[in-house]
């Protein structure tokens, strides 16, 4: 009996799994990673009774946009596809006399039998689509339960200290390399792989990264307080530090970090401003600057002073002057004999466009524009700088005319017929552009 039942199984299971089959999957929901290909089976379908996790050849698979597509069979990845449109399994180990010509099918189907027979009716593989949710994973907040050391880095003052700041906003990430993300993480699911399975693991990986993060974005000299303006930098500061946890270990990446609140402590606030503000005092003439405006004040206050009387509050402030061994005629003397910052240099390599940007390269890095050509034009088309051509050697013309648009101030190569416009302004060019 047990033979005739291996029998009545093999062939029963070859022929029911003869159909080829069409494997889809519905929008996935934002909380779903991965999730199963569904076999589409209608009330009008006698494709009902084939194996579950049975792809016969030929079948046709569906993706859609945003998804990636991954056929697993006996747990080895053998097609992927994540170009949206109809994919089909052509190269299936269960063949199909309903695709690849009949002969063939049914020679292999034969034979299909015959291994399912020695394995008591059981087809002994296991082929799987899934589909991997391409999207943008939004709405995952998250917040530093305790003080983040940020470097504050202020190279005008010289400032270089660490301060704790609090922050709180939401992130998103994204699957980027599904292959990663099913050898190292997923692996052959049932039916889905929700976000609440490994969220909470990448929160803690991304906290314990915020730190290194914070670190890099001060050393490009941004303040904590500028930190909202600048998300996509400390994004990219995140993946840095993440790039081996997260992007080589499980193809995951941060899409977008925003930050709904940053603070420093009241301290660490009060402490930049003071030094700040001592900082600004070095130079003499604001410290003289800030010496008059406490001296206008503190006359002020003197002449209401009505229980000493103003006499008085005046010889006390003068006393106080004297002591302090500077006034503010002499800070701004100081101030004045102070060197002046000289402007560096111009570039002699550099040349300035006709909108205004000045380059050294061959071309303007605003309009794109090429750099003109300097010298004069032979009548070969070489142009040249000295007094004969280095192509042909013939020598400089003697007289010849220069042209320069008297509108725009665009140049023309020497000894080039001058055009019958502006190629820059449209103006028309006539005898009033000739500069010899």
């Amino acid at each position: 009996m047990g033979l005739i039942r291996a029998i009545t199984g093999a062939v029963g299971g070859v022929l029911s799994d003869q159909w080829r089959e069409y494997f889809y999957c519905e929008s996935m929901d934002v909380d779903v990673l991965v999730r199963k290909g569904q076999k589409r089976t209608g009330k009008r379908s006698s494709n009902t009774k084939g194996e579950e996790n049975i792809i016969s050849n030929g079948s046709i698979v569906a993706v859609n946009e945003g998804q990636f597509m991954m056929i697993v069979d006996n747990g080895k990845v053998v097609e992927f596809s994540g170009e949206p449109g109809e994919f089909v399994y052509d190269s299936s180990t269960t063949p199909s006399m309903l695709y690849g010509g009949f002969g063939a099918g049914l020679v292999a189907s034969f034979k299909e039998v015959g291994k399912r027979f020695t394995m008591g009716g059981d087809p002994g593989k296991d082929q799987r689509v899934y589909f991997f949710n391409m999207k943008e994973l939004v709405g995952n907040k998250y917040g530093t339960p305790n003080a983040v050391p940020f470097r504050v880095i202020d190279k005008n003052i010289g400032l270089d200290i660490d301060i704790s700041i609090r922050c709180h906003g939401e992130y998103s990430y994204k699957i980027v390399n599904p292959l990663l993300f099913y050898t190292n993480v997923t692996g052959n699911v049932q039916d889905e792989y929700k976000r609440d399975i490994i969220d909470g693991q990448l929160k803690t990986e991304l906290m314990t990264a915020l730190q290194p993060a914070f670190a890099r974005i001060s050393e490009m000299g941004i303040r904590y307080s500028a930190l909202p303006g600048h998300t996509m930098e400390l994004a990219d500061a995140l993946n840095q530090v993440l790039s081996q946890k997260w992007t080589a270990l499980r193809g995951l990446a941060i899409a977008s970090f925003g930050i709904s609140s940053l603070k420093a402590s009241d301290e660490d606030e009060a402490m930049l401003k003071q030094l700040q503000r001592s900082a600004v005092m070095r130079d003499p003439t604001m410290a003289a600057a800030t010496l008059v405006g406490a001296q206008s004040e503190a006359m002020m206050s003197a002449a209401k002073n009505e229980g000493a009387g103003p006499v008085m509050a005046f010889a006390g402030m003068n006393m106080a002057n004297a002591a302090g061994g500077m006034n503010a005629q002499s800070l701004f003397a100081m101030g004045a004999n102070q060197p002046k910052a000289e402007a560096p240099a111009p570039d002699p390599n550099s040349w300035t466009c006709s909108c205004g940007a000045v380059n050294k390269g061959k071309f303007c890095t605003e309009c794109a524009k090429p750099r003109p050509q300097e010298g004069w034009t032979c009548s070969c088309g070489a142009v040249n700088k000295g007094k004969f051509c280095a192509e042909c050697g013939k020598p400089k013309p003697a007289g010849a005319k220069v042209y320069k648009c008297d509108k725009c101030g665009w140049d023309l190569p020497e000894n080039t017929p001058a055009p019958k416009f502006c190629p820059e302004c449209g103006d028309v060019f006539d005898d009033s552009d000739v500069v010899k």
